[in-house]
């Protein structure tokens, strides 16, 4: 397989998340009306499915052997580590800049939380019980936490909010989220960590869920409803140490 094809193959199949969640009528006055929850499931649970069908085939041990030979055996990179927050960031850039989103700066907080905490749940708990090995697993460094890969899963968490919350005032806004979780997903296979199928469901799994949370809306809470002044933007860094440290920008408006 050459390396044109291969490289097309890895973005074509990442580039599904981007798809439009509206439909189009083709009425007189072109009016779009918002899709059924089945409407809006059958993306991710096509993803999923097809993940699902990949994963152990012939076809993705071969895929990932000719992606491996043309990054380089010894290739290695940590850009997902990083990537996959750029999502998160862009979302709360957008509010401090005004741009006009969904929802309320609280509740887009609430809805990036439940997503993220529901697909890390579901991911790890497919890691533990499917123990799938990884792709770079070696006799000295075995790993069985391949299928679904987390990092993709996070991306794509972050990434679907992103979109959910701008897709109807700034379309290059909202997806440009998916970028950063297409590059993070690619980045897990070129890294030897993950196969396809398991970036496939990853991605599949957290816009579902992303999906299921608005559609429901199932925490109608927001003690800040009425404060548009005060915002709590989050803080994703690391210490000099290399450790992951969080915490919160307090910022107001006189």
């Amino acid at each position: 397989m050459s390396y044109i094809r291969i490289i097309t193959l890895v973005i074509s199949v990442f580039t599904f998340p981007a798809l439009n969640s509206q439909i189009i009528l083709l009425d007189k006055k072109h009016l779009k009306k918002e899709k059924s929850l089945l409407q809006k499931s059958i993306l991710p649970v096509s993803i999923i499915i097809s993940g699902a069908a990949l994963s152990k085939s012939f076809f993705e041990k071969n895929l990932q052997k000719d992606i491996r030979k043309f990054a380089g055996n010894n290739f290695h990179s940590s850009i997902e580590d990083y990537t996959r927050y750029a999502p998160i960031i862009e979302l709360y850039a957008a509010d401090i800049l005004n741009i006009k989103a969904k929802n309320h700066w609280f509740d887009q907080t609430k809805n990036l939380t439940m997503s993220i905490l529901i697909t890390d749940f579901i991911t790890y708990k497919l890691k533990r019980g499917i123990k799938k090995e990884r792709p770079g697993s070696t006799i000295t460094h075995p790993s069985y936490e391949s299928f679904p890969s987390g990092h993709t899963s996070f991306a794509f968490a972050n990434a679907s909010v992103l979109y959910q919350e701008f897709k109807d005032s700034n379309k290059i806004l909202a997806y440009s989220g998916y970028a950063f979780a297409i590059t993070t997903g690619s980045f897990r296979m070129l890294n030897n960590a993950h196969y396809l199928s398991d970036v496939l469901v990853g991605a599949g799994i957290a816009i579902l869920v992303t999906e299921l949370i608005y559609h429901f809306e199932p925490i109608k809470w927001n003690p800040f409803k009425k404060k548009e002044n005060i915002t709590f933007v989050p803080k994703i860094g690391r210490d000099d140490f290399g450790k992951e440290n969080y915490g919160l920008y307090f910022n107001i408006r006189f």
